[in-house]
């Protein structure tokens, strides 16, 4: 089929290379436009951007697809389909509407569970144990469309946001070409979504990634999951130089009990509002993540620290 590619970030990589390899026509891919990255804070294109110049796709950034020159631009390109996969924009219904056969979202939840921004660190941090990816078809609420494929997945004990969304990447890959082939064959159902079990996925802000120790512990390791790598949840650890914000990558809970933020041996067992959490993966400010046992080498931390 002809087709137009609307996605931003890594997460959208895997499904238009999978696109491309499939043989469909890409008219054209459409991408958030080049943000500031890196400490030299220059502006750089998308992973989508990167990945569909390299193979001589036809791009455009445009600011606001509600902008009437890009409605038509659109409108000319005379889709059969259009394909969207993190944008980052709320399209118009001019825009979901131009394409013969209609507009698919790829999603990384289970709707109408996790609707919204942050579908996979919600699943994590709200503790559900299965998860998966769905393509629904496009409609001007927010992923309200009825919804046409599904694969489920186990959420691991120990998975984080960053391992989950790569194995949801894969999987919504392989479903969108599916799908699809599917849709050009007319044989695609679209199902409508429940009106019960409807939950919003918020975006994630930095400003609530500080760790409360006096939450229970399963709290504090979905929160911690939930968030690495970003934006990564974090506590003060008292230096002789003052506080050092400390990142927390990966935890486990464990069975124990002692006043909360305290640490309950020299191995970074942290007893909660509930029980304890043992931290596995930290990084502390301007170094890189390590392991626990590597970073207490150069930070010990010994039984009875408070942490902030």
């Amino acid at each position: 089929m002809r087709l137009a590619f609307l996605g931003t970030p890594d997460f959208a990589v895997a499904a238009l290379a999978a696109i491309v390899a499939a043989g469909h026509e890409v008219a054209c891919v459409y991408s958030q436009p080049p943000a500031p990255r890196g400490r030299g804070h220059d502006l750089k294109p998308s992973p989508v951007q990167a990945f569909a110049e390299a193979h001589g796709l036809m791009v455009r950034t445009p600011v606001s697809m509600r902008d009437p020159a890009e409605i038509a631009a659109f409108a000319a390109l005379e889709l059969d389909a259009a394909v969207v996969v993190a944008f980052g924009q709320i399209l118009p219904a001019a825009v979901l509407e131009a394409p013969r056969l209609g507009s698919y979202n790829v999603h990384g939840s289970l709707l109408p569970r996790w609707r919204g921004a942050a579908p996979i660190q919600r699943a994590i941090m709200a503790g559900d144990a299965v998860t998966g990816v769905q393509v629904m078809r496009m409609t001007e609420g927010l992923d309200e469309g009825p919804v046409l494929s599904t694969t489920r997945m186990p959420i691991a004990g120990d998975e984080t946001a960053a391992t989950l969304h790569d194995r949801l990447a894969v999987a919504g890959a392989a479903l969108i070409v599916e799908t699809l082939s599917q849709i050009a064959a007319g044989t695609a159902v679209a199902v409508p979504q429940a009106d019960d079990g409807v939950t919003y996925a918020k975006k994630i802000s930095a400003k609530f990634a500080r760790l409360d120790w006096t939450k229970p512990g399963p709290v504090l390791d979905g929160k911690i999951r939930g968030m690495s790598p970003f934006p990564g949840a974090w506590f003060e650890l008292p230096t002789e130089k003052g506080p050092v914000r400390v990142k927390v990558l990966l935890s486990r809970v464990e069975q124990a009990s002692g006043a909360p933020g305290v640490t309950l041996d020299d191995r970074l067992l942290v007893a909660t509002g509930e029980g304890a959490v043992r931290l596995l993966r930290v990084q502390r400010e301007g170094k890189g993540p390590q392991d626990a046992e590597v970073f207490l080498r150069g930070n010990p931390v010994p039984a009875g620290t408070t942490l902030g």
